[in-house]
């Protein structure tokens, strides 16, 4: 272990669990881990798979919806 990794271990160390995890997914990632450093919810992975679905089949929001989208006028 380099001496730099070492002093961003020990430093990590002295954090709350919550923010020593999202740095070892990011250092698991960086190694070659392939998994998502944030791992989507049940719902999140059904509304992603719902979406591939549509664009899948054609199925875009019109020029129209994504416009109120961004403006904020749903």
């Amino acid at each position: 272990m380099t001496k730099l990794l070492e002093e961003a271990m020990q430093t990590a160390l002295t954090l709350s669990p919550d923010i020593q995890d999202d740095i070892a997914r990011v250092v698991l990632v960086m190694a070659g881990r392939e998994e998502p450093i944030l791992p989507m919810t049940a719902a999140e992975e059904a509304s992603f798979a719902l979406s591939r679905e549509q664009a899948a089949r054609g199925e875009f929001a019109s020029d129209e919806r994504m416009q109120r989208l961004w403006s904020k006028d749903l």
